[in-house]
């Protein structure tokens, strides 16, 4: 097949019937057929389609929370598992921590310790009143019991710092909910050894999700916060709520970030899916980026210039792309309803090569 393909451009570019003017190509229509020539209407040509990019679906940064060891220990259980929901303060995991056994032994003795020395200074306080005792020593009993009072407050600190809730004095953890939702990911197993902030569970509200677009900048440049945008496939609708203004080096896009508004229910955390932009093209055609080649440094599209019964005449026309989404382009230099060629494009630019085009 390939080379009956090459052999027929071959002869084509032979045959004395092909005309040429300004690097017009006319072909007749065994000629056109057999480079597999199709022309369409420009402004039908993607018609009801809209620019397309891919999008990721993202939880938004204040609806997920980690729940992380807050002291080095084994892990005991393990109460929830992902994909359960959960409500505030609902216990999750149980950790045995030796550290949280010494701070909650520390936090008692300071509380104790302090406990007596607020006896003995009201004790002294009454005596020196009663003119019993001497100020110096009511004075000492006064800083020991402010020492004691601020030793406990720090002991207690730590304790509280340690995070979670104890149970009784047996160094066992209780790590809860920090708010309602779903369980996303389990990063610890049963007897397992955590270090202190060690990932036990993600835990994220799924509503509302973010969109999160890399576009390019000609399409960035034309879009307005408060659009509104649709999956593909019409499975829901977001709005658009940040343009980005720095500039990806290695792929020339700006990050869009879209709030999706309906059907969040049919999206997942970290799926992939494609992001339809309205046309807001201000009347420029958009066409299919396979109907353009490029010559030299120009862009150009083969526009239908004569047709009749025996042949067509197609004339290379240089068009300006003003920005690309997916498969489509939008163009200056083409007004609708003119016809342009869609298929056999590698054919003609090879003709138009053959009559000094490169």
């Amino acid at each position: 097949m390939s080379c009956f393909r090459h052999a027929a451009l071959l002869s084509l570019c032979l045959l004395p019937a092909l005309g040429q003017a300004a690097d017009a190509l006319t072909l007749l229509n065994a000629q056109r057929q057999a480079l597999g020539v199709e022309t369409a209407v420009v402004g039908q040509l993607t018609q009801g389609r809209n620019s397309t990019l891919p999008a990721r679906v993202r939880l938004p940064n204040e609806q997920l929370r980690i729940v992380a060891a807050p002291l080095a220990g084994r892990i005991d259980s393990l109460l929830v598992a992902p994909g359960d929901r959960v409500q505030r303060g609902q216990i999750l995991a149980r950790l045995s921590s030796p550290e949280a056994l010494s701070l909650q032994r520390e936090a008692s003795q300071a509380s104790s310790q302090a406990a007596l020395l607020r006896q003995s200074r009201q004790r002294d306080e009454q005596l020196f009143a009663e003119g019993l005792i001497a100020e110096s020593r009511l004075q000492n009993t006064r800083a020991a019991a402010s020492q004691a009072e601020a030793l406990a407050t720090e002991r207690q600190t730590a304790l509280r710092l340690g995070g979670g809730s104890y149970e009784s004095r047996s160094g066992l953890l209780k790590l809860t909910a920090p708010m309602a939702g779903v369980v996303l990911a389990q990063q610890a197993q049963v007897g397992e050894r955590v270090e202190a902030s060690a990932a036990i569970y993600h835990i994220g509200q799924l509503s509302p999700l973010w969109l999160e677009i890399q576009a390019p900048i000609g399409l960035a440049s034309r879009l307005k916060i408060g659009q509104t945008l649709r999956v593909a496939g019409g499975r829901a609708s977001a709005t658009l709520t940040t343009i980005g203004r720095a500039v990806d080096p290695a792929s020339q896009t700006v990050l869009l970030r879209a709030r999706l508004i309906d059907r969040a229910d049919t999206l997942y955390p970290g799926q992939l899916t494609d992001a339809e932009f309205p046309d807001s093209n201000d009347g420029q055609p958009t066409i299919p980026a396979s109907a353009l080649i490029r010559q030299k440094n120009s862009v150009l599209v083969f526009v239908e210039s004569e047709r009749s019964e025996t042949q067509i005449r197609l004339t290379p026309r240089p068009v300006t792309v003003v920005h690309q989404g997916g498969d489509t382009v939008t163009v200056d230099g083409l007004q609708s309803g003119e016809k342009i060629a869609t298929q056999g494009l590698s054919g003609l630019k090879a003709l138009l090569n053959g009559l000094g085009g490169e």
